[in-house]
C-alpha cells in the first residue's frame, strides 16, 4: 500500500488550520485510479490539466472562493458545452502566458464554464477515489496549537503514522506500507528523514510500527503524481471545511459537500488498550489543538510549580 502525503496551511497565512493529509491507495488499484482521474480531466476540460495550465493544478487555485462565485453566475450553459468552454479558457490562458499579452481575452461565459467544470471535476475525483476504496488519514491542527520544544517527529505526523499502521494491520497485514511525500526543499526533507529515523528506530512504538511501515520516505514532484494531487486536495478541503462540533475555526460552507465525501472515506479502526482490557476506537481524521506530548506537558507543569 502507498500513502501519499501533502500539507496545507503551514504558512499560517490564510487557512485557519494546518493539515497533514494522507491518501492511502492499494498498489493493485493505483494505475487504474490514475487512469480514471485522467479520463475525468479529459471529460471536464477536453485534455489533461497539466497540458492546459502554466502551473500544476493545486487545490488552492482550483477551489478558491472566486471559483464558486464565477460558477454561480447567472449564465445558462448546457452541460455538453462546459468542457468546450473550459478548454477554450485554459488554451487562451496558455497563449497569453506564451506571448505575454491577452491577444484573445477570456469571456465571462468561458470563465463560468471553466469554473463549473472545475467543481464537477473535483466532485468526480472524490467519487472515483471512493470507488477505489481510497482511505483518508489526516491530522487537522489548530493554527495556534502549542508546539513541542523538543526536536522530535511532530505529534501530527506521529498520529498520521499511527493510523496508517492500523490501516495496514487491518487491510493488508502481509504487506509493507510505503510513504510518499510531496517534494520538499533539501533541508526540510533531511530534517524530516532524520526525525522519522529517530522515531522508527529509536522508540519502542516506532520500532513496532516499522514492522508494517517502511520508515524511509520517497519524495516526488506533485505535478507528476496523481496521488499527491489527491492528498493536496484533501488537505485543502479538510483545513477549510472539516469541522467537529468543538472546533472554533471559521469554515467555508461551499466546501462542506467535498469535506463530507472525504469524511466518509476516512479510515475507521481500533487499537488495543495498553492494559489488554479492550480496544480504543481510531478515527482516520483527528483534530489536534496541542502538539505537545506527555513529556512536554510534564516539563511545563514542573516549571509552573517552580513559579508558584
Amino acid at each position: 500500500m502507498l500513502l501519499f502525503i501533502d500539507e496545507s496551511g503551514q504558512d499560517h497565512n490564510v487557512m485557519p488550520c494546518e493539515v497533514l493529509a494522507g491518501v492511502a491507495v492499494a498498489q493493485t488499484d493505483l494505475w487504474n485510479l490514475i487512469k480514471a482521474i485522467r479520463a475525468a480531466e479529459r471529460e471536464h476540460f477536453g485534455d489533461y490539466l497539466r497540458s492546459l495550465r502554466v502551473t500544476e493544478p493545486k487545490a488552492k487555485q482550483l477551489l478558491k472562493r472566486k471559483r464558486f462565485r464565477l460558477a454561480n453566475q447567472r449564465i445558462e450553459i448546457p452541460d455538453e458545452e462546459l468542457a468546450v468552454l473550459a478548454h477554450s479558457a485554459l488554451t487562451k490562458g496558455l497563449e497569453a502566458h506564451r506571448v505575454g499579452a491577452d491577444s484573445s481575452p477570456i469571456t465571462a461565459r468561458e470563465l463560468t464554464g471553466y469554473s463549473r467544470s472545475v467543481l464537477r471535476f473535483v466532485d468526480s475525483v472524490l467519487d472515483i477515489a471512493a470507488g477505489f476504496n481510497v482511505k483518508i488519514i489526516a491530522s487537522v491542527v489548530d493554527s495556534n496549537a502549542a508546539q513541542s520544544e523538543r526536536d522530535i517527529l511532530r505529534k501530527d505526523v506521529v498520529y498520521l503514522f499511527e493510523r496508517y499502521f492500523y490501516l495496514l494491520k487491518d487491510q493488508c497485514p502481509n504487506q509493507r506500507g510505503l510513504v510518499v511525500f510531496d517534494e520538499l526543499d533539501k533541508a526540510k526533507a533531511k530534517h524530516l528523514i532524520e526525525r522519522m529515523a529517530a522515531y522508527f528506530l529509536g522508540t519502542k512504538t516506532g520500532r513496532f510500527r516499522s514492522s508494517l511501515i517502511v520508515p524511509a520516505p520517497f519524495f516526488v514532484h506533485s505535478e507528476l503524481t496523481t496521488g499527491v494531487f489527491l492528498a493536496d486536495l484533501a488537505a485543502y478541503v479538510l483545513g477549510w471545511a472539516w469541522r467537529l462540533g468543538s472546533m472554533p475555526q471559521d469554515s467555508r460552507q461551499e466546501l462542506k459537500p467535498f469535506a463530507k465525501k472525504l469524511h466518509e472515506m476516512r479510515f475507521q479502526g481500533q487499537k488495543p488498550k495498553s492494559d489488554g482490557t479492550g480496544h480504543w476506537p481510531l478515527h482516520g481524521i483527528v483534530y489536534l489543538d496541542d502538539l505537545r506530548g506527555r513529556l512536554d506537558k510534564m516539563a511545563d507543569e514542573e516549571i509552573d510549580a517552580e513559579d508558584d
